[in-house]
């Protein structure tokens, strides 16, 4: 167990926790307390408490001592620099034509440092404003962008109920809000109604939710079946959930009858509360059910596939087999070697083999060539005979053909020579 003393460092924000060391703590006294950021003013909001160690943020700081007259007078000093450095603040912030709005400044106690906050739409690039704020104040300049419900938490205001905000009198720490909320307390739905002064849901939902929670789950639901103490049953138009009270439409012919009664007259069926941990049980549940399915699945479907585990298994080994084809010609010439055929023999036959090769492949060249001139020579034969004109054509193409090939192939070769003699310095004829 630790003792601790809860501060808080503005009139609205968060509450630090600091060890009291031999300091006798009141609620609202005014201490100085040591921070990561040096020394800080601040006030005591929580009395002396012990609280388990691992409740605490390690390491605990502790106070450093009780404010004295010249901490009050320098902290008053301090909040007049403040107003004016936010009005240089929101002066430069012009001149640089800054998409921001800017909400207020903090110096800190020992004057090493000022924060300034502001409030932006997007992203902004502020380096010229701090280069331009240092030169000003001639200290380290800090800019923080914070969100439309910390604004005004900071400049404070009256709510429609009346009262100072909620967020800038006792709220410590802003707790999420949902239009649930609103449904489940019969609010009307206009955002203008539920919203606060930044624009947000109220923050003052949350307070009454659990309550609404609790009384909504003795109730029947809007157009349930209700049956009276006297036997009649009728149909749920209107709730009354803080009286505890329902309204309920008996019709009988053609008359209609309204009669309000007290919920523990009437006998229902109660609403169905959604519990979390409920939730994640059956969750949790389903999924067992699955994986016994599955598994129960499964040996049956080993079983009747014993067969086929075996027959690929085969196939397997017989893809293996005639994809290595060529691997199974080896053993072959190896067995022949083994005989007594030497390697000068192998490659000798190997030499004999591809000569034969060539020579069928040649003599069919050759064949086509001699089966290509006897057909030119046919054709030629044929169009002198019978003098057609196309004939004539056809004779005097393949005439022109073969005198292009005689003369290509009868002319000098120049340019290896030429590419000789230029490399040895020299001119050819």
């Amino acid at each position: 167990m630790i003792k601790i003393v809860g501060v808080r460092f503005r009139n609205a924000g968060k509450v630090y926790y600091f060890g009291p060391k031999e300091f006798t703590l009141r609620v609202g006294d005014h201490v100085i307390v040591e921070t990561s950021k040096g020394p800080e003013y601040g006030v005591i909001t929580t009395g002396c408490k012990m609280v388990a160690d691992d409740q605490v943020a390690q390491p605990l700081r502790d106070v450093l001592r009780l404010a004295t007259q010249e901490d009050e007078a320098q902290m008053s000093q301090i909040r007049i620099k403040e107003k004016e450095a936010l009005k240089v603040c929101r002066e430069k912030a012009r001149e640089h034509e800054l998409d921001m709005k800017v909400v207020g400044a903090e110096y800190a106690f020992d004057g090493s440092k000022m924060l300034f906050y502001f409030t932006a739409d997007g992203r902004v690039d502020f380096r010229e404003l701090v280069k331009d704020l240092a030169a000003v104040f001639h200290m380290r300049i800090e800019l923080r962008q914070i969100g439309v419900r910390d604004e005004t938490r900071m400049l404070g205001g009256i709510g429609t109920c009346g009262r100072e905000l909620c967020c800038a009198t006792y709220l410590r720490e802003f707790q999420p809000v949902s239009i649930k909320m609103a449904k489940e307390q019969n609010l009307s739905l206009n955002p203008a109604k539920i919203s606060g002064a930044c624009g947000r849901l109220m923050c003052c939902l949350k307070n009454e939710e659990e309550t609404y929670e609790f009384l909504n789950a003795k109730m029947p639901k809007m157009g349930a079946e209700a049956v009276a103490a006297d036997g009649r049953t009728g149909k749920v138009v209107e709730l009354d959930v803080l009286r505890q009270r329902v309204r309920v439409l008996f019709e009988e012919g053609d008359t209609k009858e309204l009669e309000y009664f007290s919920v523990e007259d009437v006998t229902f069926q109660p609403r169905k509360k959604k519990d979390p941990s409920a939730q994640g049980q059956e969750k949790n549940k389903n999924k067992k059910d699955e994986k016994k399915a599955d598994q129960t699945s499964k040996p049956a479907k080993s079983a009747g596939s014993q067969k086929s585990v075996k027959e690929n298994a085969r196939d397997n080994a017989q893809e293996e087999n005639t994809s290595s084809g060529e691997n199974k010609k080896r053993p072959r010439r190896r067995k022949h070697k083994a005989e007594g055929q030497t390697g000068a023999e192998l490659s000798a036959d190997r030499q004999a083999g591809q000569t034969a090769e060539n020579g069928g492949r040649n003599a069919g060249k050759n064949s086509d060539r001699t089966a290509d001139r006897n057909e030119s020579k046919d054709g030629e034969g044929a169009a002198e005979k019978s003098g057609d004109k196309n004939g004539d054509k056809a004779a005097a193409k393949k005439h022109r053909r073969h005198r292009s090939r005689r003369q290509t192939s009868d002319a000098p070769k120049h340019t290896s020579e030429m590419r000789i003699y230029a490399d040895r310095g020299t001119q050819s004829d």
